[in-house]
């Protein structure tokens, strides 16, 4: 009989594919059998260094599969056979890195992943003997497909061998792999590794080495390559630092976004909610301005820089806003707009910054903020620029050219610095001074061109922009400047002695007559100024608009312009957050991806929680948008994910603007309304308790689904109900859950009805605590009339499976137990079905008299529960004198219990 090396020998020998294929796959096998003798395992080892070399490339491959098992074998007989693996393995693994058949170069890829994952390999020999090769495989002059796998393998590799061999060995060429200009699939895979090579390397490495390459790779001139960075974005910010993160990444995505390839724009805007989420801060995040005692003489001296750094950011946002006009206009190349966008996000984070130094968050409830001196300075700061923007929005669109000086009050207003108490001083007068400063600079502005010939240029100038604009019109983008530029050709168009005529009553009444235009260009501003003061007494002198003679109401309508304000906030760039809010634009769906209001629906609670409950305010319409999608798909999104996004904003807030799409999702299809009841308590139990009683009237629908067969809901449903139990009080669960409770114990599906046992148990436990227990002998009561005395069997058996899991868990105590259930529960053995009987054997068998009230008191329960047994035990079905005669410990009763059950299935 030959031993197993000769047999290893004689088949490794063989001229026949199989019986070579054989033997690699025995080699296991024969290294356990010949374990204890070290010369034997080396001389395995040696013969699997010639199969190596074998020609067949099935052979292997089969020889690769079984390294890692043969690896982990060496591992665990270490002490026998030393460094077995990196003299006799590791170097065939590392060879066929190269191999010419793609299927062995697979299987050692994956073999390689798996012994660094198991940490097989000793880090010497990753450094000596793995990179190295790898290093070699990527040269210029290697081969293409190997090229490829080699990287892929690098960036695979780089959270298994750590940060220091990654940043020495492997960096420096993955960076000259992101810039082959010959090989497009080379940077393919550089790009959708990129990420978890900077989460290895740090921050530092990223911004010096990665970045500039990154940057490259997202304005490669293949799309893929271009996807690839829009897939890992997240991954690459996470790396960085915040203010490279705003000042360099956001623009860079802004270009990604605006991409000519869809595929690239669609993975762009599937990454833009975890793109913005990386901006997410404590500081930005929290809800609460934290009240500051006093001011400091530095805070005090520092306040006019402050207004200093508000006054730049205005001329960058107006600045901005004319670069986007003459965009329009003259074709302004795109890398000059993301210039300027880069510019501007710099003097905004230099704002963001400041302001963030001053208030500090907490996590409460925003409508009870107090508000520190500097934080109401610069919320006059915010709107004194949103108006600044709206402005020289009209300005730059063909009104007037000519800039106008700010005047000394508005260099030095009180309003930057308010803060309470506020000094004795005539709030009405400064008010209407200050109303009147605005208004009439604007009309000055809007009554300047006096000229025929400059109005007429500008009209025809503007209708060009329009007419060219048209065809476009799909893109939102667009449609808002086309909406800029038809108003600025309306109000060019205005007669100049209406203008005059206005002017005049602006003069001699306080109650200002313009047009509707003028009324959308200036109800911003107005707006703004109101709202300080707090003062509502004296605003019924606010300004009326005229149009053909018929008041109209200052609250008829929002302008695209106040709209845009409304959103405005200073934690991400607001480019990304106003992408992020066209993502529910119907022609989204068409350009970029029909299924993107899903995605933006999927990363909403993201974005909620980086811009704080704070700003709300911006996500509020896009986020009832998405609840009244047509997509079910969109609204199931939402509906797993809206119990997050209470807990994000705080009672109040959740009151106010989820409850009501809570509701709807309540009344919403099958797919929909799984998802609030999977957190049904999660969500309630944020509502004031006057608010979640509500919610008891509608428990009961949940019992009513679109398809009978779909219980799973009704399981999920009773599940919720056991955690909804410490939610209301005794009466409640009695009056409104407990007829719940009782449909689903006489459910259909076994499932089902075991779930609901617990809830029964418990929703007993929870009433008997209670201050008041007539609610649970009530109860107990019904559990007899309902069940205990029903008329079909399947009833009387759910008795005793309550009465079982109520003994189990102690959800009463035993002398309780005992008057109220027992009597009632050793009724049923004279029941005329045996499953009952026999159910009854196991409970008392197995539970009951387990119970130290049974087995150290005698009393009359005791001997009633024995004699009950006994007359069991003469029973003349087999199955239940088993049960009563078995000892408990031999069978354990859920196993029985589950046999009942699904034989009443």
């Amino acid at each position: 009989m030959l031993t197993p090396l000769g047999r290893l020998d004689k088949y490794a020998a063989s001229e026949n594919i199989f019986n070579r294929q054989m033997v690699a796959r025995s080699l296991l096998d024969t290294l356990k059998e010949v374990s204890d003798d070290e010369r034997d395992c080396i001389a395995v080892l040696e013969r699997i260094s010639r199969l190596a070399d074998d020609s067949e490339p099935t052979v292997r491959a089969e020889l690769m599969e079984q390294v890692p098992h043969i690896a982990m074998f060496c591992q665990e007989n270490r002490p026998s056979i030393p460094y077995a693996f990196s003299k006799y393995l590791l170097p065939i693994v590392v060879r066929y890195l190269a191999d010419q058949n793609n299927q062995v170069r697979k299987t050692s890829q994956a073999a390689l992943l798996v012994l660094l994952e198991q940490e097989l390999i000793e880090r010497y020999d990753v450094e000596t003997k793995v990179c190295p090769v790898l290093i070699d495989l990527t040269a210029p002059d290697s081969n293409d497909d190997v090229k490829t796998e080699a990287v892929a393998i690098m960036c695979k590799m780089a959270s298994m061998v750590g940060k220091d061999i990654t940043e020495r060995l492997v960096l420096p060429r993955f960076c000259e792999m992101c810039c082959d200009c010959r090989m497009f699939h080379v940077r393919k895979v550089c790009a959708a590794n990129f990420g978890d090579i900077c989460s290895v390397v740090g921050q530092q490495a990223t911004e010096e080495m990665l970045l500039p390459r990154f940057f490259q790779l997202c304005s490669d001139n293949v799309w893929g390559v271009r996807k690839a960075c829009a897939e890992c974005f997240m991954a690459v910010s996470c790396a960085t630092s915040q203010e490279v993160r705003r000042t360099k990444l956001s623009t860079l995505f802004i270009n990604l976004i605006s991409d000519p390839s869809r595929w690239v724009r669609q993975a762009a805007f599937q990454s833009l909610g975890p793109f913005i989420s990386t901006f997410a801060n404590p500081s930005s995040s929290g809800q609460y301005f934290k009240e500051e005692d006093g001011k400091s003489p530095e805070d005090c001296g520092s306040a006019q820089e402050k207004s200093e750094q508000v006054r730049t950011t205005e001329d960058v946002t107006t600045e901005e806003e004319h670069n986007r006009t003459e965009d329009l206009s003259s074709h302004v190349d795109n890398d000059d707009f993301a210039t300027k966008l880069e510019n501007a996000m710099e003097d905004q984070n230099t704002v963001s910054n400041n302001s963030q130094r001053e208030s500090d968050f907490q996590t409460e409830s925003s409508f009870h903020c107090t508000l520190s001196s500097e934080s109401c300075g610069e919320m006059a700061d915010e709107d004194k620029r949103s108006s600044h923007c709206c402005t020289a929005g009209l300005r730059e669109a063909g009104l007037n050219s000519q800039e106008t000086s700010l005047s000394e009050q508005e260099l030095y207003n009180s309003f930057h610095f308010w803060r309470t108490p506020l000094p004795e001083i005539d709030i009405d007068f400064e008010l209407q001074q200050t109303s009147e400063i605005i208004l009439d600079r604007e009309i000055q502005e809007l009554t300047m061109p006096v000229s025929p010939n400059i109005p007429m240029a500008t009209r025809k100038e503007l209708e060009e922009m329009i007419e060219n604009l048209e065809p476009h019109i799909d893109d939102p983008d667009v449609k808002a400047q086309v909406e800029v530029l038809s108003a600025a050709l309306r109000a060019s168009s205005l007669d100049p002695q209406e203008e005059t005529m206005a002017s005049i009553g602006k003069e001699t009444d306080s109650q200002t007559e313009l047009t509707i235009n003028e009324q959308q260009n200036f109800k911003p501003i107005l707006g703004d100024i109101v709202p300080l003061i707090g003062d509502t007494e004296n605003m019924d002198s606010t300004l009326h608009y005229i149009h053909n003679d018929s008041d109209l109401s200052t609250n008829s309508s929002f302008s695209p312009e106040e709209e845009r304000k409304s959103k405005v906030q200073d934690v991400v760039p607001q480019a990304l957050l106003d992408q992020y809010l066209s993502m529910t634009d119907p022609s989204r769906a068409q350009t970029v991806d029909t299924e993107i209001a899903k995605h933006c629906a999927y990363s909403l609670p993201g974005v909620a929680l980086t811009l704080g409950r704070q700003n709300w305010h911006c996500l509020k319409d896009t986020y009832e948008t998405l609840a009244s999608d047509m997509q079910w798909k969109v609204r199931r999104t939402l509906a797993f994910s809206i119990h997050e996004l209470a807990v994000i904003l705080g009672d109040q807030l959740t009151a106010g603007d989820l409850v009501p799409v809570f509701n709807g999702f309540l009344k919403d299809l099958d797919e929909v309304r799984i998802g609030v009841l999977k957190h049904l308590h999660d969500f309630l139990k944020l509502l004031h308790l006057d608010k979640r009683r509500e919610y008891l009237y509608q428990l009961q629908e949940f019992l009513v689904t679109d398809n009978s067969r779909n219980w799973r809901f009704r399981a999920e449903l009773a599940e919720q109900l056991i955690l909804l139990l410490d939610l209301y009080s005794a009466r409640d669960i009695y009056d409104y859950l407990r007829p719940i409770a009782f449909s689903l114990c006489a459910d259909k599906v076994s499932s089902v009805r075991w779930i609901s046992y617990k809830l029964v148990s418990e929703m007993v436990k929870k009433l008997y605590m209670a201050s008041t227990s007539t609610f649970v002998i009530d109860l107990m009561n019904e559990l007899v009339e309902k069940f205990c005395r029903c008329r079909k069997w399947s009833g009387r058996q759910t008795f005793v499976f309550i009465c079982q899991t109520i003994s189990e868990d102690d959800c009463l105590p035993m002398d309780q137990f005992a008057v109220h259930l027992l009597p009632h529960l050793l009724h049923l053995a004279s029941d005329r079905v045996p499953n009952v009987r026999v159910l009854l054997a196991k409970t008392l068998k197995q539970t009951l008299l387990e119970k130290e009230y049974f087995l150290n008191s005698a009393n009359s329960h005791q001997e009633a529960v024995e004699q009950t047994i006994m007359a069991l035990q003469m029973d003349d079905d087999s199955d239940v004198k088993y049960f009563a005669s078995i000892h408990p410990a031999s069978t354990k009763i859920a196993d029985d219990a589950m046999s009942t059950a699904s034989s009443t299935y």
